[in-house]
């Protein structure tokens, strides 16, 4: 009888096209998939330690498993099995612990049983062919790992490595297999995606690679962004953008504070000005940009004044959306040994304000396009208010589509957006 395996995701989108990976790895051993909330014989939980919450999510994950099937193998691999497994060998019925280093071999350790992987030396350049998790229908194609950066609250590169480029070669030729798959839209994806090609024998960067596959992308497919640092978004970038209905106008950009003196602390090479300038070029450029910030409250040092320069910044800038979460004392990286460490009832406090801006923001963006026709993807996924099918507009707000059914997954459709209810854009079918 074959064995049932299942897989849990925490994190990064470059996580889930790796547990996709892991997936049809797995499968293609002789295992079957089941979904986590089954008993399975094998659980893999590919883990995120980007935060303090997010360990605890892994955690929590973990347990779940063991108690779904006490006698399963456990496997936990990721962000948080790199740079701290000795706090999970402490949980009881975890049989293996595979960092990212060792992500390559992790179907070779279950299968042979064996003990102990010493980590390589040097960081893998990990980019397996693209596969698919059930009831995704927008795929990533992962084309950059780790980052060279070292800002001083972020434990990413020391769980992920330096930067590494899939050569353009290989990312067209993987980004062919998703379009055979007949995939609608295609998420470009990496750790620190607008350092892409910088590792690169032959000189290549993230435009040079988009202006590439804009050649090779049929009619009717879609390109997006997963996320770009600030001082990465070029005017070429912009103009390829502006030029190209392919590539979605949606910017993720992770500011992380709009405080000159913060930023510094952080090792982030802007200020609040240069944000606030960002933001006119690429609004100039493109005018429907959809323009998300990552923002991080409770930064150690950070004053009321501190915080109210940044909040008055988010205010005026005409943005789409916010990603609010607290700062996340992480052992290893610089800022854990700041002082000045904000009080946690602060931190709360902030994120709220900040959460609440984020709600007139998302409205106000989106009032925007009432009653102007959109291209929607729809997903594997329904309104819960009024059952409709889900999808989600070139500029990253979700859609309720009424008069659609499960057949309609994965399709472009015009869509006419008739109001906003509860931070979901409704709207129908152009038929």
């Amino acid at each position: 009888m074959r064995k049932s395996f299942s897989v849990a995701t925490l994190g990064c989108k470059v996580n889930q096209y790796e547990s996709a990976a892991i997936t049809s790895a797995l499968i293609q051993a002789g295992y079957s998939y089941v979904p986590f909330k089954s008993r399975a014989d094998l659980y893999v939980i590919n883990t995120c330690t980007v935060t303090a919450n997010t360990d605890f999510q892994s955690r929590q994950l973990i347990r779940r498993a063991i108690r779904l099937n006490p006698g399963a193998d456990v496997v936990i691999t990721g962000c948080y099995a790199e740079t701290n497994p000795e706090a999970l060998r402490q949980i009881d019925g975890v049989k293996w612990i595979i960092g990212n280093r060792e992500k390559p071999m992790l179907v070779e350790k279950i299968e042979g049983n064996l003990g102990e992987i010493s980590a390589p030396p040097i960081w893998p350049a990990y980019f397996p062919p693209p596969a698919i998790l059930p009831g995704r229908t927008r795929p990533c194609l992962k084309i950059e790992d780790g980052c060279d950066s070292y800002c001083s609250y972020c434990i990413v590169p020391y769980a992920r490595g330096p930067v590494r480029s899939l050569p353009p070669v290989d990312v067209l030729r993987h980004l062919s297999i998703l379009i055979r798959w007949g995939f609608k839209e295609i998420v470009l994806t990496g750790i620190h995606l607008g350092a892409y090609g910088k590792d690169l024998p032959s000189p290549c960067d993230l435009e040079s690679l988009l202006a590439e596959i804009l050649n090779h992308l049929p009619k009717g497919i879609r390109l997006r962004l997963s996320s770009l640092e600030p001082l990465e978004v070029s005017y070429r970038l912009l103009s390829l953008m502006a030029k190209n209905k392919k590539i979605c106008p949606h910017l993720h950009l992770p500011i992380q504070s709009g405080d000159d003196e913060i930023l510094k602390r952080m090792n982030r090479a802007y200020t609040g000005q240069f944000i606030r300038n960002l933001v006119r070029e690429i609004l100039a450029v493109c005018p429907d940009m959809a323009i998300g910030m990552d923002v991080m409250v409770g930064f150690p040092g950070e004053t009321e004044a501190s915080f109210n320069r940044t909040y008055k910044l988010l205010t005026e800038l005409p943005i789409a959306y916010l990603h609010v979460f607290p700062y996340s004392r992480r052992a290893g990286t610089e800022a854990a040994l700041f002082s000045q460490q904000v009080p946690e009832g602060e931190k709360k406090r902030r994120v709220a304000l900040l959460r609440e801006l984020d709600q007139k923001k998302r409205k106000a963006f989106m009032t925007r396009f009432l009653k102007k026709p959109l291209e929607v993807i729809l997903e594997e996924r329904r309104d819960k208010r009024t059952g409709s099918m889900m999808g989600l507009a070139p500029q990253y707000f979700p859609v309720a589509v009424s008069r659609t059914t499960e057949k309609d997954v994965n399709s472009l459709l015009t869509v006419i957006p008739t109001g906003i209810d509860g931070g979901i854009m409704r709207g129908e079918v152009v038929l």
